[in-house]
C-alpha cells in the first residue's frame, strides 16, 4: 500500500444510515477533509422504507450514493453485511490509504481492526453510546456530537456553552494524567514537547479524545486553559508558521543545559 501524506491520503467514507442522523453529513464531510480525500462516499439503508426519508436532501447535496439494502427480515440487519463486503471489495482494490466508518454499532469492531491489520487507517464516527470495543478498534474516533458543536460555533462565532473552566479541567485527574504523560514521553531534556507529538500520542492511548468534548476547538487552547503547561510558539529559520512547544510546569529544566544557555 502506497504511503501518502495525511492530507493527500485517499479516503472511503462509508456510512451506516439505519445508524446516523442525515444533518451531520455536512459537518462529517468537513471533518472527513482533515484526514484526506473522500474518493468514495456511500450511505447504506432500506431506502424503500420511511425511516431514511430525512436522507434525500442531504444525500444529493453532498454527493454521496445511497446503497440499497432490503431489510431480509425482521431483527437482522442486513446493512451491515452489506457494509462489511463493500469494505472487503475496497481494501482489496488496494487504492485507499483509509477508511471512514460512520456509526454507532459495535458490529463493526472487527472490520475496523480488520482494515488496520492490513495497514490502512480507521476513522470511527458515531455516538457517544458507541460501544468501546468498536471506539478501541479505530485509529481515530470523532463523536458526532463534537462535529454539531464545531458547526454550531462556526454559524455563531461563538464557543460552545460547555466550555470546561480550568478548575474543572484540573480536577480532572483521567484528563490531566494523560496530558501529562504525552508530554512526558515527548518531550526532549528540559521536559519541551512539540505539540504535534503530544497529539499523536493521545490519539494512539484514547482514540476517542477530542479537545472539542470539553468545549476547545484545539489541543493547545485545552492546554493551556488547564494552566498546567508553559506554552511556547516557536518559528524556526525563515518558516512563517510557529511550532507549539509545551512543558508540565512542574518539569525543572535541564540545569546544564540551563547553564550552556546563560553562557551562551
Amino acid at each position: 500500500m502506497a504511503t501518502t501524506s495525511e492530507s493527500a491520503a485517499k479516503l472511503a467514507v462509508l456510512i451506516d444510515a439505519d445508524n446516523a442522523q442525515p444533518s451531520i453529513t455536512e459537518a462529517l464531510l468537513a471533518e472527513v477533509a482533515k484526514y484526506g480525500t473522500a474518493h468514495v462516499k456511500r450511505a447504506y439503508g432500506d431506502w424503500t422504507g420511511t425511516n431514511l426519508k430525512g436522507w434525500k436532501d442531504h444525500l444529493l447535496a453532498q454527493s454521496i450514493q445511497p446503497i440499497q439494502q432490503f431489510a431480509y427480515t425482521t431483527g437482522k440487519n442486513a446493512t451491515d453485511a452489506a457494509m462489511v463486503i463493500d469494505a472487503m471489495d475496497l481494501l482489496y482494490s488496494e487504492r485507499f490509504d483509509g477508511f471512514c466508518i460512520v456509526s454507532s454499532d459495535s458490529d463493526f469492531t472487527r472490520l475496523a481492526a480488520r482494515l488496520r491489520e492490513s495497514g490502512l487507517t480507521v476513522y470511527g464516527f458515531g455516538e457517544r453510546k458507541t460501544p468501546k470495543p468498536f471506539v478501541a478498534a479505530c485509529d481515530k474516533f470523532i463523536y458526532v456530537e463534537n462535529l454539531a458543536y464545531a458547526e454550531q460555533t462556526a454559524a455563531t462565532a461563538q464557543a460552545p456553552k460547555s466550555v470546561a473552566s480550568s478548575t474543572q479541567l484540573k480536577g480532572d485527574t483521567t484528563l490531566t494524567n494523560l496530558l501529562r504523560n504525552a508530554v512526558e514521553a515527548a518531550s526532549d531534556d528540559d521536559g519541551w514537547a512539540p505539540l504535534s507529538a503530544v497529539g499523536s500520542i493521545i490519539t494512539k492511548q484514547r482514540p476517542e479524545f477530542d479537545s472539542r468534548s470539553y468545549g476547545y476547538s484545539k489541543l493547545s487552547d485545552l492546554i493551556t486553559a488547564t494552566t498546567l503547561f508553559d506554552v511556547d510558539r516557536r518559528i524556526p529559520g525563515e518558516r512563517k508558521q510557529a511550532t507549539v512547544y509545551v512543558r508540565d510546569r512542574r518539569r525543572k529544566p535541564n540545569r546544564d543545559s540551563a547553564t550552556a544557555t546563560a553562557s551562551a
